[in-house]
């Protein structure tokens, strides 16, 4: 089975599954938890900001120095300091520790990996296919592999649910076991990335002072992506999985088992968009399938603010998320596509930099406007920012095709 993927390929997916699975429930628990223990909606977007924070600084940490110091140590620190997270969430609720935890952590509550593991594993991917038509094909699974995963981890946030009802804990104590089994994922991680072989490595040796520099042509194009992800990125973080879990919670008072299962479904229906995405781009293209299948998403994205009932805001968000991350291995396989090889972990760390610094950014203004304005108004400013930036995205590259689409 994927005998057009090397051994590094099928341990990275496994890492991605591992991490994945963890990212599920507790994007899904985490606001949750913090409003148990006493925060505030300002409090908790700033906890939830401080884990994006965390995804920009270890992804520039990673555009620099993964080359220099190795990509298999870099992936084994960050899995290890997931596993260290899981601790300290695990055994205080200190408020400056939790900070920290977020910050160290590379948690992620996005519902969407954001983490400083993409850029390693991104520019790492190409080389574990042997062929170059596999390309958007190892993207595609490499993302629905992940999202799975990340269902099938969203169904556990309805266990602190069941220990309430079964065993009488009380709503704080049962989301502990959660925090442990992150911890544990991260270690399974660092495992998993110990195996990794030499030929993960950039094989070519560049002078140290032009190493991760990109070419001029390369520079031009990537800072161009950067400015517009970073719109699509700010505007996705006012409808990150945990801030859409607190308003179904809030607004309707929908159970946690319930949450779960709504939200393994949408993470399902993300699963199987990845590899339609890629089937899809085949076809039309990269830059069409990102555009063509997002403008409805963010139109359904401003609807969810205003459904009446649950049944439709249900409706709304699972047709989102059927297409919404679309765009996800189409965005990887096209930056991957339009620089060098020696070129691909600083393209991939710039560009996932842009995301996460605004995305960082975007909970807290949430959480104030939760609490002040309008529960629904994330998903209004959301959802237009975003159509915003598919109409930039779509009349600035349309005419800059990859290599493999020139050859048609």
């Amino acid at each position: 089975m994927l005998d057009w993927l090397s051994m590094d390929g099928k341990l990275l997916l496994s890492a991605r599954v591992v991490r994945a699975f963890s990212y599920g429930f507790l994007s899904i628990v985490l606001a949750i938890y913090l409003k148990s223990i006493g925060f505030n909606e300002i409090l908790i977007g700033a906890i939830l900001s401080a884990t994006l924070v965390n995804s920009v600084i270890f992804t520039m940490f990673s555009s620099f120095y993964a080359d220099r110091f190795g990509r298999r140590k870099i992936l084994t620190l960050y899995a290890l300091l997931m596993a260290f997270s899981g601790v300290i969430f695990l055994l205080t609720d200190n408020y400056i520790a939790l900070i920290i935890a977020a910050f160290i952590g590379t948690v992620n509550v996005t519902g969407a990996e954001t983490s400083a593991f993409l850029s390693i594993e991104q520019a790492t991917l190409p080389k574990t296919v042997k062929d170059i038509k596999k390309r958007n094909t190892v993207f595609g699974f490499y993302n629905m592999v992940g999202m799975l995963a990340m269902s099938a981890g969203v169904l556990l946030s309805g266990f602190p649910q069941i220990l309430q009802t079964h065993l009488g804990l009380s709503q704080t104590d049962s989301f502990k076991p959660l925090f442990a089994i992150y911890g544990i994922a991260g270690i399974v991680s660092a495992v998993i990335y110990y195996f990794l072989s030499k030929e993960i490595e950039l094989q070519s040796k560049p002078n140290p002072l032009a190493r991760n520099r990109l070419s001029p042509k390369s520079k031009k194009i990537i800072w161009r992506l950067s400015a517009l992800f970073s719109v699509d990125s700010f505007a996705g973080g006012f409808v990150i999985q945990s801030i859409v879990s607190f308003w179904f919670f809030t607004k309707f008072g929908v159970a946690l088992t319930d949450l779960a299962f709504i939200f393994s479904i949408a993470g399902m229906l993300t699963a199987f968009s990845y590899v339609l995405a890629t089937r899809l781009a085949d076809k039309i293209g990269l830059i069409n399938t990102m555009v063509f299948t997002h403008i409805p998403a963010n139109v359904l994205t401003v609807l969810i603010a205003f459904a009446p009932t649950l049944p439709l805001a249900m409706g709304f968000y699972l047709g989102r998320m059927a297409l919404s991350q679309m765009d996800v291995p189409t965005r990887q396989s096209y930056i991957a596509s339009v620089v060098n090889e020696e070129e691909r972990i600083a393209a991939a760390g710039i560009t996932n930099t842009s995301r996460n610094i605004t995305q960082a950014v975007s909970p807290s203004i949430a959480g104030v406007i939760i609490q002040s304005l309008w529960i629904s108004a994330p998903f209004v400013v959301g959802g237009l920012l975003k159509i915003a930036y598919d109409i930039g995205l779509y009349v600035n590259f349309r005419k800059i095709k990859p290599d493999q689409e020139q050859e048609k």
